[in-house]
């Protein structure tokens, strides 16, 4: 799509509308690297898919630029994907898929539109998707479900739509149907057309497969299928018009999910889903602010910050800011006010992305995500506008879950070493807590997963040249603390609770037990223990 100066209403309202604006999540190994490398395939942005695994003969992920993603095969921070596809443009938001990195799939799905869930077809609805999809939920935004991995032995589809209905609580419409699975696996049945797509594999599945549009009388049906899996296919297919219809508005009010059977590594029912995603997927939608909703369609630029990574390309150690656009058409060289500072800004360095690749970019549009570099200034959450004074609600932060002492090795590198923690704290990496009544100063991690501490250590000694020590501290859970004085200081503060500060002076106890908890939640009903700020 030219994107063309915009001098009316109508056509920004027509850019607008060509945005899709997702996230992929799913349980760890459920395919959503694979799923991403796919889409990006079909869509014109890649001629040859990298391999999640790494192996030395193979590419690594296109989307998992960071060394530890590469060496491990998992997605640790969420990159940004954009490409043109059929008069649209996809702004994909690859998610971490390791539970440990949830935190920052929490804060990217607030960026996002709508949401394609991943489940692999052995093993259905897992935990970290269920946790996934509750905060899709909290934020009202419609999920696609794609049903992976048919090419290797897989659940009853009846089966697994079930699971979907009664975990989730959500209606699933199967939108096409797989034919046989594992060895067997040919190809989909199109709901809507009635047409069926065979498929063919292409070597090491990294190009675009040859697919044979036919009809289910086609004779490679029943050759590539037993008895029983033919006979089978042909009752569920007539029970399809038993199952319930697709309806839109409810899909887009989180009623129902529209359910895609497939095969990421073999790119089996691919573009099919490709296809379907851009007519049904929403286009930005207005966000709450404290000065009411912000429609998409408003003529100021303004947006937030959801992401802030540094050292992206290490030869430049610079600081880049992920800026979802929320309204308005954003210009190269625009003023724009930071509510948080005040300041008035001039953005003349702006990106687009495509992994750790980047193009400069003159505008984008509502939907859009752009990067920031060079300005430290920038906390996630910040509102920036062109022509606004209002600041978009706060992305929320989590209680952690483990805790560790951090003790810098070489006290000579201090300032980096202070520098350093700082940097990957404003990235949301961790949060860094203070002992308030301890002689030492030696910052406390608190995580969500414990591969952040290792990540935290890597990038301290990869990016800043410091080496350091953890001291896992026993404590198991964490609350911030608001209530009045007298009673807080009444707390056991020297007797199992540990009395920190975050870096905004935030008071955060720290628990040995969820019983420790729960015990003192009881005893000072005036006291608010939150795990969500």
């Amino acid at each position: 799509m030219s994107l063309e100066t915009i001098t009316n209403p109508e056509s920004l309202k027509k850019q607008i509308n060509a945005r899709r604006t997702f996230a992929i999540i799913s349980h760890p190994d459920a395919g959503k690297t694979t799923l991403t490398e796919k889409l990006l395939l079909y869509g014109n942005a890649i001629h040859l898919a990298g391999s999640v695994r790494a192996r030395r003969n193979q590419r690594s992920a296109t989307s998992d630029w960071m060394k530890m993603e590469q060496e491990r095969g998992i997605s640790i921070t969420s990159t940004v994907l954009q490409f043109p596809y059929k008069d649209h443009v996809v702004n994909l938001l690859d998610t971490p898929g390791h539970q440990d990195f949830s935190e920052d799939t929490y804060r990217t799905l607030t960026a996002a539109d709508c949401a394609v869930m991943v489940l692999d077809a052995a093993k259905g609805v897992e935990e970290q998707t269920l946790k996934l999809f509750e905060v899709c939920r909290r934020r009202g935004i419609p999920v696609f479900t794609f049903i992976n991995k048919m090419d290797r032995p897989a659940q009853d589809p009846l089966g697994l739509l079930d699971e979907v209905e009664t975990v989730l609580k959500m209606q699933p419409v199967p939108m096409n149907w797989p034919i046989g699975d594992g060895d067997t696996f040919l190809g989909v049945y199109d709901r809507k057309t009635e047409d069926v797509h065979l498929y063919d594999r292409t070597a090491h599945n990294q190009t675009i497969s040859p697919e044979y549009i036919t009809t289910l009388d086609d004779s490679r049906i029943e050759a590539g299928l037993s008895d029983f899996q033919f006979e089978e296919l042909h009752l569920n297919i007539g029970l399809m018009d038993e199952l319930a219809e697709y309806d839109h508005e409810k899909f887009l009010a989180g009623e129902q999910t529209a359910v895609y059977f497939g095969s990421a590594l073999t790119n089996f029912g691919v573009q099919l889903f490709l296809d379907d995603f851009i007519q049904m997927a929403p286009p930005p939608s207005a966000y709450p602010s404290d000065a009411g909703q912000i429609e998409p369609v408003s003529p100021g630029f303004s947006g937030f910050v959801f992401k802030i990574q540094a050292n992206m390309d290490p030869r430049h150690r610079d600081s880049v800011a992920f800026l979802r656009i929320c309204s308005g058409r954003f210009e190269r060289n625009v003023q724009v006010k930071h509510p948080k500072t005040g300041k008035q800004l001039k953005l003349s360095r702006t990106y687009t992305f495509f992994a750790d690749e980047r193009a400069v970019v003159d505008e984008a549009y509502a939907g859009d995500i752009i990067g920031l570099p060079g300005n430290r200034e920038f906390s996630i959450g910040d509102t920036i506008s062109s022509n606004g004074n209002f600041s978009f609600n706060p992305i929320p932060r989590f209680a952690a879950e483990h805790y560790g002492r951090l003790i810098n090795l070489d006290v000579g590198k201090q300032k980096q070493f202070l520098k350093g923690i700082h940097q990957l704290e404003s990235e949301g990496a961790m949060q860094v807590l203070y002992e308030t009544e301890a002689t030492r100063r030696d910052p406390i991690l608190a995580v969500v997963g414990v591969l952040q501490f290792e990540v935290v250590q890597a990038r301290l000694e990869n990016e800043y040249n410091v080496k350091t020590k953890l001291e896992p501290l026993p404590h198991q859970l964490s609350r911030w603390v608001e209530g009045p004085k007298e009673q807080i200081d009444q707390l056991p503060w020297r007797y199992g609770m540990m009395r920190t500060e975050d870096l905004d002076g935030r008071l955060v106890a720290l628990f040995s037990s969820p019983h420790e908890l729960s015990f003192y939640s009881e005893k000072y009903p005036d006291i608010h223990f939150l795990s969500i700020q």
